[in-house]
């Protein structure tokens, strides 16, 4: 080595003084960190000692027998108008996928008209349906009715609930399962198709196993609207949580303790699906190298290590 490459290695700094020199030079960052410190602080502060929060009262009711009749109730809607909205909106995607112009059509009609109306429009009015068919019945289009019932009596306000949060739900299910199926490359759809299965059948065991990685997230994050979105559902009178909450307050004037009561408990259920959401879309999500924990890995590593006599197909032919 020559002298000046000598001098050049001597004078070089070492990488820990770089990372600590770069640290150095972001005070923005110190200042950002500190504002932010501040502020959590202060909050804890006012939490503690504003005595105006009521905090024996949030825990007097927060294990009440309506309070917890609610949040049943609450957990009821959401699963229910969520099964509606998958099952329908998988249909939906499925016609919009359609080469038949009246089944893509429609499905793209009912998308158009329920994302572009207000969720809260929908729940009043499926409540007052009776207003413009007294009677619902089921028969012979244009001909006799075998069945005829009181629609006051057939839409009560948990249909009404349903209803409205289902069939909204649908519409955005819908744009979430075509985004999904459209995902899966072209090249496994003519495969199926040339191996003789049926579009059902390719769409049953090629298509949607394949789009359940697009699809999970944002049907997690949508669940996860779902289960507050169904506090609307309290301008229908129906003891949801929030409306348990509001039928408490308004007897013992305790606003603030028993709207923090329904938060806490939105919060808590929030938590528990997203906690859940996560797991299924590592479960989904396997095989596309996003994520990869130390048991997947040796996982992976005795599967690619160990050789059967049987030969894989790939896009080459069959190989060894």
């Amino acid at each position: 080595m020559s002298l000046t490459e000598q001098a050049r290695a001597v004078d070089a700094p070492a990488p820990g003084d770089e990372i600590h020199a770069r640290r150095r030079r972001q005070p923005a960052s110190w200042v950002g960190a500190a504002i932010v410190a501040v502020l959590a602080a202060m909050l804890v502060h006012t939490l503690i000692r504003n005595p105006r929060y009521q905090w024996s009262v949030v825990g007097d009711y927060f294990t009440s027998t309506q309070i917890l009749s609610g949040l049943l109730q609450t957990l009821e809607l959401t699963v229910l108008s969520m099964l509606i909205g998958i099952v329908l909106g998988t249909v939906l995607a499925i016609m919009r996928q359609s080469r038949n112009p009246i089944l893509s059509g429609t499905a793209w009609g009912y998308v158009w008209f329920f994302r572009g109306t207000p969720l809260l429009v929908q729940v009043i009015f499926w409540y007052n349906l009776a207003s413009l068919y007294p009677r619902l019945s089921v028969g012979i289009p244009f001909g006799p009715a075998f069945v005829t019932a009181d629609a006051n009596h057939l839409v009560s306000r948990l249909t009404a609930a349903l209803l409205g949060l289902g069939l909204n739900q649908a519409a955005y299910t819908a744009e979430i399962v075509r985004a999904g199926i459209l995902s899966v490359p072209r090249g496994q759809i003519e495969a199926a198709t040339a191996l003789g299965m049926t579009p059902m059948t390719r769409m049953r065991r090629i298509v949607l196993p394949q789009a359940m990685r697009v699809i999970i997230p944002p049907i997690g994050n949508e669940t996860i609207g779902m289960l507050k979105t169904t506090s609307l559902v309290s301008v229908l009178a129906m003891p949801e949580l929030l409306y348990s909450a509001q039928l408490i307050y308004s007897r013992t004037y305790q606003t603030m303790p028993l709207l923090i009561v329904a938060s806490l408990w939105y919060l808590i259920v929030t938590t528990v699906l997203t906690l859940i959401q996560t797991r299924i879309e590592k479960y989904f999500g396997r095989g596309t190298g996003r994520r990869s924990s130390p048991g997947a890995v040796r996982r992976f590593g005795k599967r690619a290590f160990t050789f059967h006599g049987a030969p894989r197909v790939t896009e080459g032919g069959p190989t060894r």
